[in-house]
């Protein structure tokens, strides 16, 4: 008895002591001969909806494959720190937690092909620093954002093909050689795997190192599969990666005229800002703390990858003080500058001294207050300077003659009233009073015949001289970043917007140089949805074949009608002028005779008659003589005539 009872307690012991294995998993030991091992757990139970939260501790490989599994929740896996292998393929994962790895600090491989992922979160793979294989094939990735390149720069085998990918950024292709700039180490034998196809690339600059890394030979980066083809745009669908050319894009640069600017109460400032890129970058005015600036931006494109900026700060207060960032930014990336305006308080009482223009050697003319050395800031670009010579252009400042970038910036003394100053043929300047500029602005703004991708801009100019340059700009409400511009005259008076989007809100802003308002004058409309136009288009339609329907009978009876009273008059004529004259002008008839009166009065002794014709009764008077104008003359009967 004493027995049974110590082998009963070991045999508890024993069992308490094995790892307990999760009912719908299967747990394996493999064991070696030095005595050490390592467990494998594989659940791949149809009808499990979650992943397993008691799984052995010493758990090398886990394998959760073709489950019901559809959430990777957080921290599930923390207690497994000797977990090497995670494999959660061919399940119904639509979303992983950002937290879902936490602790996995020697796991070597993940393996998440053959679900639903569309959104991956990146930032997680720092909780992973062993890890080398990284599979995401066969889900339903659309992009890889730019914050996943540090995350990704040890991972030696990446598989993202079959997925929805179009482009991939460029710092991402950065991170593998040769466009790392890490020289290849001794072990020859330590390659990069790639797994990019069966995905809609779009083949444009922002795939173009990709495609340059297609069409290398002897580097460390191995593609899974070498035919890549581009699936737009459409003049390059079907184009293998290796016969496409393309140009690189560039990151934009951007710079700024004066990082700092001092300036009086009451003066008028312009920020200039260049930015440089390819595609060409897009430029954009914000406060420091993000919010959008109400004041005028003149915006131009000089040449292919340049664009500069110009804002302008009218009769400037204390509140604009502070710092403006310079945001630009295209498909390969963005930068920002900042400039710092400070407004000076004090007044200044002298009257501002004249003006002095010189030429320097290579042509360009400085514009300078006499007994300063101070050039007036009003040679910005080539651009602006041929610009001057037609708009009207509020007072500019000045700037101290230092390097791009760099110096502090002045405005002109306040003693006169503004003025604007211009670069004539002959080299003179010339003073123009904005007296005549108080009235001048853009009126009655109204966007008409609005379609569903197209809309008409109306608007009307009062005291602006119909060439003044006009700047228009117009976003979607609510994605203000995505301005598109157009340069025109105001003495247009109207402006086409095409390629809008069907159903969507949009705002359209309108800026004029040299109006007083000196803001951009904005109005919002919607454009047509496309179910619309159609319903518009059937109305019109049956309109139009019920019209029909009762027009074409009206137009046949019509004709025919027409068609009678033509074949009438040609019969007529057909019988021709002298049948008619026959039958109207020579007449039958008998001539009179005279008898004499019975007593008895009978009617037919006193005279022979036969029925005529009113027609023929007429022609006889007219064509009657003395002769046929018979009397009779009786003593009881009065004349008659035989008319």
């Amino acid at each position: 008895m004493y027995r049974l009872l110590v082998a009963q307690v070991l045999l508890s012991c024993w069992c308490v002591a094995q790892p307990f294995c999760p009912s719908q998993c299967t747990c394996e030991y493999h064991g070696r001969s030095d005595g050490t091992g390592s467990r494998s757990v594989l659940c791949n139970d149809p009808d499990m909806s979650d992943i397993p939260v008691n799984v052995p501790l010493d758990t090398v490989k886990l394998r959760v494959e073709k489950t019901a599994v559809r959430r990777v929740p957080t921290e599930a896996f923390y207690y497994l720190s000797e977990l090497r292998y995670l494999w959660i393929t061919y399940d119904s994962v639509t979303s992983v937690d950002p937290g879902s790895f936490y602790n996995l600090k020697v796991l070597h491989e993940l393996r998440l092909d053959g679900n639903m992922i569309a959104t991956f979160p990146w930032e997680s793979l720092k909780e992973m620093p062993s890890l080398r294989t990284l599979d995401l094939h066969n889900n339903r990735l659309t992009s890889i954002p730019v914050k996943a390149a540090p995350y990704l720069v040890n991972i030696t085998y990446l598989d993202i093909s079959s997925n929805k990918l179009t482009t991939l950024p460029s710092d991402l292709v950065d991170i593998w050689p040769p466009f790392s700039g890490v020289l290849p180490s001794a072990n020859a034998s330590q390659k990069i795997v790639l797994g990019l196809q069966d995905n809609p690339w779009y083949c444009d600059c922002r795939i173009s190192k990709l495609i340059e890394l297609s069409k290398m030979a002897s580097i460390p980066v191995v593609l899974m599969d070498q035919v890549l083809t581009c699936s737009g745009p459409e003049n390059l669908a079907g184009v293998l990666f290796q016969r496409a050319e393309l140009d690189q894009c560039l990151k934009p640069s951007v710079r700024v005229s004066a990082t700092k600017i001092t300036s009086s109460l009451g003066s008028n400032v312009l920020l200039r800002c260049d930015a440089t890129g390819f595609p060409t970058p897009t430029l954009l005015w914000t406060r420091a703390d993000g919010t959008a600036v109400n004041n005028t931006v003149v915006q131009e494109s000089p040449g292919k990858g340049v664009r500069w900026s110009i804002l302008s700060l009218h009769i400037i207060t204390f509140k604009d003080a502070g710092d403006y960032r310079c945001k630009t930014k295209n498909v390969a990336g963005n930068a920002e500058a900042y400039i710092t305006l400070s407004v000076d308080g004090v007044q200044a009482s002298t009257p501002s001294p004249p003006l002095n223009i010189t030429k320097r050697p290579d042509d360009q003319t400085v514009t300078s207050f006499a007994g300063t050395r101070m050039p007036l800031y009003t040679t910005l670009s080539p651009a602006l300077t041929t610009r001057a010579a037609m708009t009207t252009m509020p007072p500019l400042t000045t700037r101290k003659s230092l390097g791009p970038g760099g110096g502090i910036q002045r405005s002109p003394p306040d003693g006169d009233k503004p003025a604007k100053i211009q670069q004539s043929k002959g080299g003179k300047g010339s003073m123009t009073s904005e007296k005549s500029k108080k009235k001048a602005d853009l009126k009655n703004i109204e966007v008409v015949e609005v379609t569903s991708d197209t809309a008409v801009l109306l608007w009307r100019a009062e005291g602006l001289p119909s060439n003044t340059p006009l700047t228009m700009f117009y976003f979607p409400y609510d994605a203000k970043d995505d301005k598109e511009t157009v340069d025109a005259e105001v003495g247009q008076g109207k402006l086409l917007l095409e390629y809008l989007m069907p159903n969507q809100v949009y705002t359209v802003c309108l800026v004029a140089k040299g109006s007083v308002s000196g803001k951009e004058q904005c109005v919002d409309f919607t454009t047509l949805d496309n179910g619309e136009e159609d319903g518009q288009n059937k109305v019109l339609m049956i309109a139009s074949g019920i019209a029909c329907a009762f027009a074409v009978p009206l137009i046949v009876v019509l004709l025919y009608k027409i068609l009678c009273l033509c074949c009438k008059g040609n019969s007529s004529r057909n019988n021709g002028p002298d049948d008619d004259l026959s039958k109207e002008t020579y007449v039958k008839f008998e001539t009179l005779t005279m008898k004499q009166r019975t007593l008895n009065g009978q009617a037919n002794d006193l005279w022979a008659r036969r029925q005529t014709q009113e027609s023929e009764r007429m022609l006889l008077c007219s064509r009657s003589s003395i002769d046929s104008q018979m009397t009779y003359k009786s003593d009881s009967s009065r004349s008659e005539y035989l008319c």
